[in-house]
């Protein structure tokens, strides 16, 4: 049996979770952190692919009861504590994903969605909202502050940010100190870049808001986009 200490540190999963991240991480490994350790027979590699054959994969582990743990043999108490705390909280982000998530339908669901914080702004913040299939929000980021110019806001900043979302869209939002939410030709160009770079890409652009003294311009309403 090869126990942890002499697998080489790059191959050890709490070590790879840093590196790549834990979307790069087999259900094996995922499953081998929560466990930490393995037993005198097997290593936690062994413990953690037995546990999901037993299991026939993830599907089963979503209902699974302490009990059910418990009687498999090297899990004691708490090992069976800790996956079912995982699994609770995966429940819980899932249905918070899915109920709680702010819907943006229109320019105004996204300008509503910033007003009040952009409006008060004393500088020019560049803000990406990024959105799931359904239009709802799942990650919101300011992408720069200062003068909005083109060699600034590139697109691979922009783009880069979504796909480790895995967005299937973006509306991108600046705020104009002066109050006045008219565009400059800067804006427009900036916009038609952002629109060209995510059709290569296959994110789409669905506006860029303009926020000025609480009222909005919206750039594919001005047909920008």
């Amino acid at each position: 049996m090869v126990r942890m200490k002499e697998v080489p540190k790059r191959d050890r999963p709490r070590e790879r979770l840093v590196e790549f991240g834990p979307n790069h991480l087999s259900n094996q490994e995922l499953l081998a952190i929560l466990f930490g350790t393995g037993n005198r027979q097997e290593n936690v590699y062994q413990l953690a692919e037995r546990v999901l054959r037993h299991f026939e994969g993830l599907g089963q582990l979503r209902e699974v009861t302490i009990e059910e743990l418990t009687g498999l043999k090297g899990i004691g108490q708490a090992k069976g504590v800790i996956l079912l705390a995982a699994i609770e909280l995966g429940k819980r982000i899932h249905m918070y994903q899915e109920k709680d998530r702010y819907i943006i339908r229109s320019p105004d669901d996204g300008a509503n969605f910033l007003m009040e914080e952009m409006c008060q702004l004393k500088q020019e913040h560049f803000v990406v909202i990024f959105l799931n299939t359904k239009n709802q929000v799942i990650h919101r980021q300011t992408i720069f502050i200062g003068s909005l110019n083109a060699s600034i806001v590139h697109p691979r900043e922009v783009f880069r940010e979504a796909v480790k979302r895995s967005a299937a869209s973006i509306i991108c939002a600046h705020n104009h100190p002066s109050g006045d939410p008219s565009p400059s030709q800067e804006d427009i160009h900036v916009t038609k870049r952002l629109v060209e770079s995510g059709k290569v890409i296959g994110i789409d652009l669905l506006d860029h808001l303009i926020i000025g003294d609480h009222r909005f311009i919206s750039l594919k309403e001005k047909g920008y986009l």
